[in-house]
């Protein structure tokens, strides 16, 4: 992943009980960082994220992930999650992630989420709406795909 295409990164420190018993990050808690750093570009770029959305106007299920584990992070150590969307396709997009050592660059995890969107009554896939991709263009410029 080229870290010039991310336009937005997000911090985050690691506390004490996400370290297993070889001191270290454990594996699991990377997706709650990559979901952080979704969350807070979900909201940079104005998207409304709530219980009332998810149930009623946007249901958003995540279908996939991928991270490659480059470097541990350890206790009280700051990280810098890097977050962009790379990809919106009919009814799905892509999150792309890099988690950092905020100190150094040094990069920890890099992974991809892939999302569906569904009709909330039917639980069935629809289009991604218009106004989410209008947004995210407006934001990621030339880098993002959108078809």
């Amino acid at each position: 992943m080229d870290r010039t295409t991310f336009k937005f990164a997000s911090s985050l420190r690691v506390r004490n009980y996400e370290i297993d018993w070889q001191g270290i990050v454990h594996n699991a808690n990377y997706l709650m960082y990559f979901e952080v750093g979704r969350l807070e570009y979900l909201q940079h770029l104005g998207v409304t994220v709530n219980m009332h959305t998810i149930q009623n106007d946007a249901k958003v299920v995540l279908v996939r992930n991928e991270i490659n584990y480059k470097s541990p992070a350890v206790f009280n150590q700051l990280l810098t999650i890097r977050t962009r969307i790379s990809r919106i396709g009919n009814t799905s997009f892509t999150f792309e992630g890099i988690i950092e050592e905020a100190e150094t660059g040094k990069i920890i995890a890099d992974g991809i989420a892939y999302h569906v969107w569904l009709d909330p009554q039917t639980d069935t896939a629809t289009s991604v709406p218009e106004h989410f991709r209008e947004i995210v263009r407006k934001f990621e410029g030339t880098n993002v795909e959108i078809l």
